[in-house]
């Protein structure tokens, strides 16, 4: 059971902790700051410190470290993009947005940023390197902006059996770019997107993988072969580490969603938090429901109870959902600042608060 979980919000990074039952706030930190990720402690790497992403705007993204799991706060260093050449044929700055991802393995940190880098840290954040076979992939310069008006990398998926640094699998989803993955620690990329469709796009180009406005994706982390993505236009699974992707259909109330989580033990298990598409933005009816499937996407069961079913507008952005390593906890924030918790699976909601600034993240702590 989850003691402890990150909330990352437009104005502060908020920890709660679990006592006699239930989630109460324990401390803010960077209050008033925006905070756009989070990578907490992990008690399998004592000597890796949390992270945590700042995007301050005018005075750009920075990086905080804490090695006493939130307790006390040192600025560490920013992924900086290397020169833009004068006259590179790029449709993009170079030059750091936002980092929207963070993940660890084996004592290296790994940040998904905006616009569209992937970028990599050996000593806690101190000095940041970027991922040049990727960044300099011809392919790149086809990314577009998603969700913002550059592209970004938002899912690192991390593969646990293969700790080797040299040898490490590694996969991304990029809004809108598709799918990447590297089976060589990030020395060489594949585009992974094959059997996704964008609807969005001309009936001719609908299939391209570049084209995938993929909005999350993850793994089973038992079985990381088993991938779950939410894109615009569906729910899509893998059964072998990204080769290729099926759409599961018959979803209930909607399809579209920006957030995805996978049971850690269960590869046919995982939650989807459904909402109208494009312009509302909105959970169908003003109703927040939690979908939850058990079979690999054949059927799925509508989880309602203890959430909010009437003049609901709350929209759960891509990380703003998290399943604990247990497989039972789960919490979800939104972005008019609701936060909720269940210890059963999805059965059953506790409110944890209405009242957060936006939620950007949300993250069990492994315990």
């Amino acid at each position: 059971m989850s003691r402890r979980a990150w909330v990352a919000t437009r104005k502060g990074l908020f920890e709660l902790r679990r006592a006699r039952g239930d989630w109460e706030i324990a401390s803010v930190a960077f209050l008033g700051e925006p905070v756009s990720a989070v990578l907490p402690p992990d008690p399998a790497e004592p000597g890796r410190p949390m992270i945590v992403a700042l995007n301050l705007g005018h005075f750009g993204v920075k990086c905080h470290a804490s090695d006493d799991a939130g307790r006390n706060w040192r600025e560490v260093g920013a992924p900086l993009y290397p020169p833009q050449p004068a006259g590179a044929q790029d449709d993009v700055e170079w030059k750091l947005v936002q980092i929207w991802a963070l993940a660890g393995s084996g004592g290296t940190v790994w940040a998904g940023t905006l616009p569209g880098g992937l970028f990599r840290s050996d000593d806690g954040g101190a000095s940041w390197q970027i991922n040049e076979p990727l960044w300099t992939d011809p392919r790149r310069r086809e990314w577009s902006g998603g969700g913002y008006d550059a592209p970004g990398i938002h899912s690192i998926v991390l593969d646990p059996r293969s700790p080797d640094p040299a040898r490490q699998r590694i996969l991304v989803g990029v809004s809108t770019g598709g799918a990447w993955a590297s089976d060589d620690g990030g020395a060489s990329w594949v585009s992974r997107a094959r059997g996704m469709r964008a609807d969005y796009m001309p009936p001719e180009h609908a299939f391209d993988e570049v084209a995938q406005d993929v909005h999350r994706i993850v793994a089973c982390a038992s079985s990381p072969a088993h991938l779950w993505c939410q894109h615009h236009n569906g729910i899509w699974r893998s059964t072998d580490g990204g080769n290729s992707w099926q759409q599961v259909t018959g979803v209930p109330l909607s399809d579209f969603g920006f957030t995805v989580a996978a049971d850690p033990y269960d590869p046919a298990r995982a939650w989807f938090v459904p909402a109208v598409a494009d312009q509302r933005r909105v959970p169908v009816d003003a109703a927040l429901a939690v979908l939850r499937t058990d079979d690999g996407g054949r059927t799925f069961t509508v989880l309602r109870e203890g959430l909010p079913q009437a003049h609901c507008y709350d929209l759960v952005y891509r990380h703003g959902l998290d399943v604990g390593v247990d497989g039972r906890a789960l919490m979800i924030g939104s972005t008019t600042g609701g936060l909720w918790a269940s210890d059963d699976g999805g059965e059953r909601w506790q409110t944890v608060s209405t009242s957060l600034p936006p939620v950007h993240a949300v993250v069990l702590e492994p315990s």
